[in-house]
């Protein structure tokens, strides 16, 4: 015989049990459910002569088979290509956690040598990548063509982009009077998929045949999209020089009777032609006395939609270049849900005024982003290496009013 109080908790105990168990197997289950049903937009597959060598499936499981490299070592990506890019987005984790209104005095170590760093003259642009080097280029020169084809599988719901062929590139590398060309495609205007093809090495006349198929594109969308290919060359010693771009509308491509082939001439690259990402007001003043350079964030307005919620999380991160080496780097906190962040926050640096002159302050707005990699939504440069006449009349009137603070758009 058991007595009722044990008998009692015995019964409480397998009720319990009994239920955590249910609730435990129930969400199991709802959880596969969701992942079995979901499509996630985007998804591609990667083919290289007919082979998967980046398959992902709809459930998001991602299977990497493995290929065999050819004589060239084809089967290799050419990773270096957007190397500097990824570092510069995947080391913004997110904001400082330094206080609201606490200024930040930075000494700049002047004597040290530095490794190599993003340059003020590496002009980032909305998609990621670089602008023209020196060794760019011409306008008088050939840049060659491109051979693409478009494709849509309609069962599947998927742009099928297949890049086959390049002639007649310049020569970019004047030891071996070749180049090492890789092409980077951007679907505009989303950019929701950055992807590239391998290195192809010493020719002018590559040969990708590399297949990008991007699920979840609806067909009825096609219209308002872009590709974007970015024509570069890898160079192993310094930053990759870009060749070239190629822009094509899919407003005129009908790939509903089957797969089109394209041939485009790679114009030079303006960045001119790049949408809008905004505006940031800065304000800057130097004091000769303590020989200190303030830096004020304002604020920024009309900010491009990162999020899928139509806004965006932007904060702004500030370097500071003694010629082309980094020696300083701040960053604001993250202003949630806005395209017209209010920032106000200042930033200190001791500079040597004769060191005035080399010294260049660049700030990179970015979209923050807690699941994935934050992005760059766009870059401005003041100082030594300002690309535009703004923002070399700004640093002039700062270097000519000292102890004003000067603020501009």
């Amino acid at each position: 015989d058991v007595s009722p109080v044990v008998a009692g908790l015995i019964g409480a105990t397998v009720l319990v049990v009994s239920v955590s168990v249910t609730v435990f197997v129930w969400t199991c289950c709802h959880q596969q459910a969701e992942k079995k049903h979901k499509t996630p937009p985007y998804k591609f597959i990667h083919m290289l002569k007919g082979i998967s060598i980046y398959p992902e499936t709809l459930s998001n499981k991602k299977k990497i088979n493995q290929i065999r490299r050819d004589k060239n070592g084809s089967a290799r990506e050419g990773g270096r290509g957007n190397l500097l890019v990824d570092a510069a987005e995947s080391g913004f984790l997110g904001p400082s956690k330094a206080l609201d209104g606490a200024p930040h005095v930075e000494q700049l170590p002047i004597k040290v040598d530095y490794g190599d760093e993003l340059s003020p003259d590496q002009s980032l642009t909305p998609g990621g990548s670089k602008t023209s080097s020196p060794s760019s280029p011409g306008d008088d020169v050939m840049l060659g063509d491109l051979t693409f084809s478009v494709d849509y599988n309609f069962p599947k719901k998927a742009l099928v982009v297949t890049i086959q062929e390049a002639h007649g590139l310049p020569v970019m590398d004047e030891h071996t009077h070749s180049s090492d060309p890789y092409i980077k495609m951007t679907i505009l205007p989303d950019k929701r998929h950055r992807v590239k093809t391998r290195v192809l090495r010493k020719t002018l006349e590559p040969v990708f045949d590399e297949t990008f198929t991007f699920y979840g594109i609806p067909y009825s969308q096609l219209q308002d999209l872009v590709l974007h290919f970015l024509v570069l060359s890898f160079d192993r010693f310094s930053r990759d020089d870009v060749i070239g771009e190629v822009v094509v509308p899919l407003a005129g491509v009908d790939p509903s009777t089957g797969k089109v082939q394209l041939t485009r001439e790679i114009l030079k690259r303006n960045i001119q032609k790049c949408i809008s990402r905004g505006e940031l007001q800065v304000s800057l003043s130097y004091q000769p006395v303590a020989q200190r350079m303030t830096v004020v964030v304002l604020k920024a307005r009309h900010l491009p939609k990162m999020d899928i919620t139509g806004l965006s999380d932007p904060y702004v991160k500030v370097n500071v270049y003694y010629g082309r080496k980094r020696i300083a780097k701040k960053k604001t906190h993250v202003k949630k849900c806005t395209l017209n962040p209010v920032f106000n926050e200042s930033f200190i640096y001791d500079i040597p005024m004769d060191l005035l002159p080399d010294i260049s302050i660049e700030f990179l707005v970015i979209d923050f982003d807690r699941t994935t990699k934050n992005e760059v939504v766009g870059r401005l440069i003041l100082g030594a290496h300002s690309g535009s006449a703004a923002g070399a009349e700004h640093w002039r009137q700062v270097c000519d009013s000292p102890r004003k603070a000067v603020a501009k758009w």
